[in-house]
């Protein structure tokens, strides 16, 4: 039983992240904010009330969070800590420009920085991006304060020694001595109240990353615009485009990304066919087709697990390249993202070039391996990708049999690693609520060494705004979830849609849905901030696309 104290803590947290959900649509709609002003300083109360376990120790007024502070700027434009303007806008011809595109290291948004003062953010994955980039620029500016607070003297405008050896290194923009750097190290420590030992670790995970000395640069500039806001009025503002508040939820670039799929299915004559549509990486469908084949006289003494993971390792990925041209000469067609803005690269995959001679052509089916979809994008390339082809005043149905969704998500029940097999998708904050048959059954993962769990799934509207409380409430309440993702409620929309109601495809359509645990958020260390999964990820990719096969094989 859910103890009343508990229940209230999972109701304050649900409270407070509709809060911040709602103050985030009114900015949007109003079209700009300043993170110093009204509602900027709501959001970060917000914030700090909730506490999501991704951003670490957040409300901790004298000490940086350092893995959450990674885990951000991962996913922000090389150089927005030194931008004092923030635009967010629609995808709107600066590719056209002599500006150079900037790509952050794990998110796959396009950024320019426009000038020295100012940084453009391309929005084309629909609200939920919008959200994922207030939530994170939330945090930076929560501890750009706390950085600005302890460089201070005594809450004067006198900054402290550390502080003038953090501007010199950070401004000169060489790299240091070994002597030098220790020495700056040790100052970099008593800014951000971290033990030397762990600034040092902090500051290796940027090495590499082709700057020097880019981890003094980021708290120079994070503490300094936090400066200008106090002492000089220099406040930090964030804006949205018209042209991205007009355009967001019109499925403008999931249209023109589907137009794109069925245009090539119908030029290769594949639309006949039966089509198994699988939403995963770019890597596990065609080295599990191919892999073997491709590199048969490169590794000899490697099958199954042991190839795929010398494929991810190899280190200058000469094994995954001889693996893609090898499935282009056998039936694979790579399509990029090629001006729709999506981001959502294609692989078309003709199985009749791997069935034998004697097979029916007719009869092979054609897989349509679609890159991983973020948030409520899903929904918008699934509903647009299952309507049919019109071309020539003549509608084109595809011939759909079944749909499978591979991904990876945060496991409430188990560790890092184990495979989650739902049953149905809770949409967070909603009433809507997406049970399914699911082909895919634990019983399918039986012996493989790992936990597999089944039960609800919460599709959460962002996973940077979940707390310990309310993913407990969802795992130990009646619902019984068993993990969180922020796909599948919109996949099973679009699904139901599509079969039920637009009869677009079959309503008999069968899907699959499994995930692999990147994170537990309930275990200290286990977040996604935490890092990433790396050779443990490669058994459980491998082993539900290998069910997923199987399973199309047979149908």
């Amino acid at each position: 039983m859910i103890s009343p104290e508990f229940r209230t803590r999972a109701q304050e947290s649900t409270n407070a992240i509709e809060r911040l959900y709602t103050t985030m649509r009114h900015l949007f709609n109003r079209g700009f904010y300043k993170p110093n002003g009204v509602s900027g300083r709501a959001l970060k109360a917000g914030l700090l009330l909730l506490q999501p376990e991704i951003y670490g120790f957040i409300a901790r007024a004298g000490q940086i969070e350092l893995n959450g502070l990674h885990y951000v700027i991962d996913r922000l434009p090389r150089g927005i800590e030194a931008c004092r303007y923030i635009h967010l806008t629609a995808s709107e011809g600066l590719e056209k420009s002599h500006f150079k595109p900037i790509i952050p290291k794990k998110r796959r948004r396009i950024c320019y920085r426009i000038d020295a003062d100012q940084m453009n953010v391309e929005i084309t994955r629909g609200r939920s991006e919008v959200y994922d980039m207030l939530t994170h620029l939330t945090f930076l500016y929560i501890e750009a304060n706390k950085i600005m607070q302890r460089a201070l003297i005594g809450g004067t405008s006198d900054v402290s020694h550390a502080w003038q050896i953090i501007e010199g290194v950070a401004l000169e923009g060489k790299k240091l001595s070994r002597e030098a750097r220790e020495a700056a190290l040790a100052h970099l420590a008593e800014i951000l109240g971290r033990t030397y030992a762990e600034v040092l670790d902090f500051y290796r995970s940027f090495e590499g990353d082709g700057m020097p000395e880019r981890l003094f640069h980021l708290i120079y500039w994070l503490g300094k615009k936090a400066m200008d806001e106090r002492f000089s009025d220099r406040e930090i503002e964030i804006s949205f485009s018209p042209i991205l508040r007009e355009r967001i939820g019109h499925h403008i670039h999931g249209e023109r990304w589907a137009y794109r799929v069925k245009r090539e299915l119908y030029e290769k004559g594949l639309f006949e066919r039966p089509l198994h549509i699988i939403s995963a990486n770019m890597h596990s469908v065609m080295n599990t087709l191919y892999a073997e084949a491709a590199l048969e006289s490169v590794v000899r003494d490697k099958n199954g697990l042991d190839l795929y993971a010398a494929i991810g390792l190899h280190a200058d990925d000469t094994y995954h390249k001889k693996v893609q041209a090898f499935a282009a000469q056998n039936g694979l067609t790579h399509l990029t993202d090629r001006g729709s803005g999506s981001n959502i690269e294609v692989q078309i995959i003709d199985t009749a070039h791997l069935a034998d001679k004697g097979q029916k052509t007719t009869e092979s089916p054609v897989l349509i391996v679609m890159d991983y979809a973020f948030g409520e994008q899903a929904y918008e390339t699934m509903d647009e990708l299952l309507k049919p082809f019109s071309f020539r005043n003549k509608d084109y149905h595809l011939n759909v049999k079944s749909i499978s969704i591979m991904g990876k998500a945060g496991i409430l029940k188990g560790k890092k690693g184990d495979i989650m097999v739902p049953s149905a998708h809770l949409f967070e904050g909603t009433a809507d609520n997406y049970p399914f048959e699911n082909q895919l059954k634990a019983s399918d993962f039986e012996g493989c060494g790992l936990g597999v769990v089944t039960g609800s799934m919460v599709t959460v509207l962002g996973t940077s705004l979940q707390n310990k409380d309310v993913l407990q409430f969802f795992r130990d309440s009646t619902w019984r979830a068993v993990g969180l993702e922020m796909e599948g409620a919109h996949y099973q929309k679009a699904i139901q849609a599509a079969s039920q109601i637009r009869h677009n495809i079959a309503v008999d359509v069968e899907v699959r849905y499994a995930y692999y645990a990147s994170d537990n958020p309930l275990q200290s260390g286990s977040t996604l901030a935490s890092g990433g999964l790396g050779e443990t990820g490669i058994k459980p990719t491998y082993l539900i696309t290998e069910q997923i096969l199987r399973q199309i094989g047979q149908s």
